[in-house]
C-alpha cells in the first residue's frame, strides 16, 4: 500500500508535485497530511522523523519501505508503474524531461523566495514589483524559454505533449504565476491554465483553499486578520 505524506496544500510546493503526478496519472495511494511546522518537537517532525531521517515533506511510503525527495519518488514510481506514462517515451525526451526536473529541483531560489506557493493567495500587485529584480527576472525568463521550447517541439498540449513528471514539476511554478500574476507571454499564460485545468490540479487548488490555516512563515506578504 503506497502512503504519500504532505504538508499543507495551499503552502507545500513539494508535496503538490508526487501529488499530482500520482492522482492525474491514476495511481492509488493514501494522502497522509500533516500540518507544516519545522519545530523538533512538532508533531510534524515527530511524524516524519519515525519513517525517515530527512523529517521533511514528501515522503512516500510503499509497505514500510520510505522514499523522500521528489526526484527519487518520481523515479520510484516509474519503475513500480512502468505502464504508467510518468516520463516521455522517447530516450531524448525522457532525457531532457529529466534535465528541466533537475534544474528545477536545484535552482529557481529567487524566485522561490520571493514568490512562495500560496494557493489561495492572489497579490497581482506583487509579481510585476518582485518580477523587476535582476534575480527573478533572470529566473522567470529561463522558465519561460524552456515552456516555450518544449511546447513548440512537442506541440503541447504539456510540456511533452502528454501529460507527465515533467509538469507535474513545474505545477507549482503555475501556481506562483496565477497568485502574484508577474508579466509573462501569453503561451506562459496558456500552459498556467492547462496545468490549472487538470482534474487533479483542480482538486489540489480545491482542498488548499478549503484549508484556512495561516502558517506565518510562509506568509511574507500578509498578517494574520
Amino acid at each position: 500500500m503506497l502512503e504519500l505524506y504532505i504538508g499543507n496544500k495551499n503552502y507545500s510546493s513539494w508535496s503538490l508535485r508526487p501529488w499530482l503526478l500520482m492522482t492525474q496519472s491514476g495511481i492509488a495511494f493514501t494522502e497522509r497530511k500533516l500540518r507544516l511546522a519545522w519545530e523538533a518537537e512538532s508533531a510534524f517532525k515527530r511524524t516524519l522523523l519515525k519513517l525517515a531521517p530527512t523529517g521533511r515533506v514528501p515522503l512516500l511510503v510503499d509497505d514500510g519501505f520510505a522514499v523522500w525527495d521528489t526526484l527519487a519518488i518520481v523515479e520510484y514510481l516509474a519503475e513500480k508503474f512502468p505502464d504508467v506514462r510518468i516520463w516521455p517515451e522517447g530516450t531524448r525526451e525522457r532525457a531532457r524531461a529529466r534535465s528541466l526536473c533537475a534544474e528545477m529541483h536545484s535552482g529557481f531560489g529567487a524566485l522561490r523566495d520571493r514568490f512562495p506557493m500560496n494557493v489561495e493567495l492572489s497579490m497581482p500587485e506583487v509579481g510585476p514589483r518582485e518580477a523587476c529584480t535582476p534575480a527573478v527576472a533572470a529566473d522567470l525568463a529561463r522558465i519561460e524559454t524552456m515552456w516555450r521550447e518544449q511546447l513548440e517541439q512537442s506541440g503541447g498540449p504539456f510540456l511533452f505533449g502528454a501529460f507527465s513528471a515533467a509538469d507535474a514539476y513545474f505545477a507549482p511554478v503555475c501556481s506562483r504565476i496565477r497568485s502574484y500574476a508577474p508579466p509573462v507571454a501569453a503561451v506562459t499564460s496558456a500552459y498556467v491554465e492547462r496545468v490549472h485545468d487538470l482534474p487533479a490540479m483542480r482538486a489540489w487548488c480545491d482542498a488548499a483553499r478549503g484549508e484556512h490555516d495561516f502558517v506565518v512563515e510562509d506568509e511574507p506578504y500578509r498578517t494574520r486578520a
